[in-house]
């Protein structure tokens, strides 16, 4: 008999095979028991408490729990002062993890599908909130702070809710731009005097999205016409052209943070802040993870974005979104889009962006 001859026959094989799935089955269930939420239910019950005591069992169970891991894509600074007003009320640690919006999403989507559950909380642009509500990766809030919200910066499913409005402005140098050379409209930057000045943000095709949808085809005319007649140069990073702005680098910068551009001008730089309507906005958001192994701390720090942090944000030129906060500019004329249809559309716009603008040199 050769050596392999004793597994030749086909029924011991067969009871071989099946005893080897079995085995692979129960080791398949023990991994999975191990890297499975076991905090899902908890989080559950955290997050739709609506008790009397609310607060008070947020503020216990965040000091048991102790810490709050904490992802953003906001500014340094911004993070700094939310982080530092957080930890000082509530001596709960803030473990705080700062990229891009994209980076982010990633990330936090890339965790998930690992089974390895970091993250208690996510403060994100709303369109990169609706792609991780897509992969159901978030969870309803029963926050009683979200009634003095704008209710467009609210889904209908409440797993996210706009803290401020990202509202792109103009900015520019005020030692190569005079105020009397200030466009009025967007019809005025098709004047010769703006040609090889003007830049915009490589990324923003959201925000032209919208600015489409309010001035139907005739707005995609006018950009093609702008870039045809006096050309874009195309920036990446929002912060990155306000600093170039400031340098001199940039005489326009067409797309800017409101708030941004105002945090410069408050430091001493030579740049000031202008608005062509109409006005677009999306919200920047904060959300709770579905799977947070810290929900106490994760909803109290939800919480507090929306109430005492409003302040905090509107005194750092943010355009808050609690009505009962004063806001620096009119609420009123922000047109919010529509995040879920920002990422159902995206590929889209983003396309009409590059060809129109981003692509011509």
């Amino acid at each position: 008999m050769g050596r392999f001859d004793k597994y030749s026959d086909p029924e011991k094989l067969r009871t071989i095979a099946f005893w080897l799935a079995g085995v692979l089955l129960v080791a398949t269930i023990v991994l999975s028991a191990r890297s499975a939420p076991a905090q899902t239910g908890r989080v559950a019950e955290v997050v739709n408490y609506q008790g009397a005591d609310r607060t008070q069992k947020l503020i216990e169970g965040a000091k048991r729990e102790g810490t709050v891991t904490f992802y953003s894509n906001m500014p340094t600074d911004d993070n700094t002062a939310l982080v530092g007003a957080f930890e000082k009320k509530y001596g709960i640690k803030v473990n705080l993890y700062r990229a891009s919006s994209e980076e982010i999403r990633q990330r936090a989507v890339n965790e998930a599908r690992a089974r390895r559950f970091d993250v208690d909380f996510i403060l994100n642009n709303s369109p990169a909130m609706e792609a991780l509500h897509a992969e159901k990766l978030l969870t309803e809030v029963k926050s009683p702070a979200m009634a003095d919200l704008m209710p467009a910066a609210i889904p209908p499913y409440r797993t996210w809710a706009g803290f401020c409005l990202n509202v792109l402005v103009s900015a520019y140098n005020t030692n190569l731009v005079k105020k009397a050379e200030l466009p009025k409209t967007y019809q005025d930057l098709l004047d010769p005097k703006w040609k090889g000045r003007i830049a915009i943000e490589a990324d923003d095709s959201d925000w032209f999205a919208g600015l489409v949808e309010l001035m139907g085809d005739k707005g995609i005319k006018l950009f093609r016409d702008i870039a045809e007649t006096n050309g874009f140069s195309v920036r990446k990073g929002h912060t990155l052209m306000a600093n170039l702005i400031s340098a001199g680098e940039v005489p326009l910068g067409l797309t800017i943070f409101n708030y941004t551009a105002e945090q410069f001008k408050k430091k001493g730089a030579p740049i000031d802040w202008l608005t062509l309507e109409p006005l677009v906005a999306h919200p920047n958001a904060v959300a709770v993870a579905a799977n947070a192994p810290h929900p106490h701390a994760a909803v109290l720090l939800f919480d507090f974005v929306l109430t005492d942090a409003q302040k905090l944000f509107a005194d750092r030129d943010y355009v808050v979104t609690n009505t009962k906060v004063a806001s620096p500019l009119e609420r009123g004329k922000v047109n919010i889009l529509d995040a879920a249809k920002v990422v159902a559309e995206g590929e889209k716009w983003q396309r009409l962006y590059t060809q129109i603008i981003t692509s011509r040199k």
